[in-house]
C-alpha cells in the first residue's frame, strides 16, 4: 500500500513558522498543522500567513484541530457549545487546505464521573454536529485515541470505534504513541483497516514523550509491517525537532515497508 510521510510538531505552536521550511528539506511530503497557539485558524492574519508559507513549499497539508481548554464531553453546556464551535471554525478554514482534520475527544470531569452515560452522550452529540459540519465541507473529522490519563475518553480501540461508528463525517486517527502509553498497540493494530489517519512517535510506555522512532519501546518493525500491509494514506510523524524528524524518516523508510 502507499504511505505518505508528513511531519508535525505541537511543541512549536508558539514559535515562528520558519521551521516548517525544513520539513520539505528533511524529505517529508507534507505538514500537519497544529491549529493552536500562534497557529490558530480563527485569526485571519495568521491563517493567511500559514497559507502563504505553505504555498511557498511543495508540501501538502493535514490539520490537527485546537484542543487546549476544550472539552467535547463537558456537562457544562456553555463550555461544550464553545468547544464544538471552535472545532467547526477550524474545520471551516481547514477545508481550504485538506480533507483530514484530527480532533481530540473530550474528558470526564469530576461531575461527569457521577453520570458517565451523560458524558458519553455529550461526546456523541458533539461528534454528530461536527461530523455534519465537516461532511458538508468535504472534510473527514478524525477522532484520535488518547494517552494514559484515566479521565480521557477513547483510550481503548473498542471505545474509539464505538464512539465514532455510523456518524457521518467522522473517522478515526490512530496514534501509535498514545496507544503505547496504555499498553494497547497490539490491540489497536487489529483494526488498522478501519483507520483513516495515522500519527506515529515513540515513548517508553508511560508518558507521551514524542520521541523519534526507535528511541522508545515501540516495536516498530511489527507496527510498520502491519500498517504498510493494511493502510494507505498519510502517516504523520509527530516530533519535537527537525533533527529528530530526519532520524524518524530514516526509521520510517526502514520499517514501514
Amino acid at each position: 500500500m502507499s504511505l505518505s510521510p508528513y511531519f508535525s510538531s505541537s511543541s512549536k505552536v508558539w514559535e515562528s513558522r520558519d521551521w516548517i521550511f525544513g520539513i520539505e528539506e528533511a524529505g517529508y511530503a507534507g505538514w500537519e498543522i497544529v491549529a493552536d497557539g500562534r497557529y490558530r485558524f480563527d485569526n485571519p492574519e495568521t491563517f493567511r500567513e500559514i497559507r502563504e508559507d505553505l504555498a511557498s513549499t511543495g508540501l501538502s497539508a493535514t490539520v490537527h484541530a485546537p484542543y487546549s481548554d476544550l472539552n467535547l464531553a463537558s456537562l457544562n453546556y456553555p463550555i461544550w457549545r464553545e468547544s464544538v464551535r471552535q472545532i467547526c471554525t477550524c474545520i471551516e478554514k481547514a477545508a481550504e487546505l485538506t480533507d483530514r482534520v484530527t480532533v481530540h475527544p473530550g474528558f470526564v470531569s469530576p461531575v461527569g464521573k457521577l453520570v458517565p452515560e451523560k458524558t458519553w452522550e455529550m461526546q456523541k452529540n458533539a461528534l454528530a454536529e461536527i461530523g455534519r459540519f465537516a461532511a458538508d465541507r468535504g472534510v473527514l473529522a478524525c477522532l484520535e485515541n488518547m494517552i494514559s490519563i484515566k479521565e480521557f475518553l477513547c483510550r481503548y480501540p473498542e471505545e474509539l470505534i464505538g464512539m465514532t461508528e455510523d456518524i457521518e463525517g467522522i473517522g478515526i486517527t490512530f496514534d501509535v504513541g498514545h496507544a503505547n502509553t496504555n499498553g494497547m498497540v497490539a490491540s489497536f493494530l487489529q483494526y488498522v483497516p478501519q483507520f483513516d489517519h495515522l500519527h506515529i512517535h515513540d515513548n517508553h510506555g508511560v508518558q507521551d514523550e514524542h520521541l523519534a522512532l526507535g528511541d522508545g519501546t515501540i516495536d516498530w518493525e511489527t507496527v510498520g509491517r502491519r500498517i504498510a500491509a493494511e493502510y494507505s494514506g498519510v502517516v504523520v510523524v509527530e516530533g519535537r525537532s527537525l533533527e529528530e524528524a530526519k532520524r524518524s524518516l530514516a526509521a520510517f523508510g526502514k520499517w514501514f515497508v
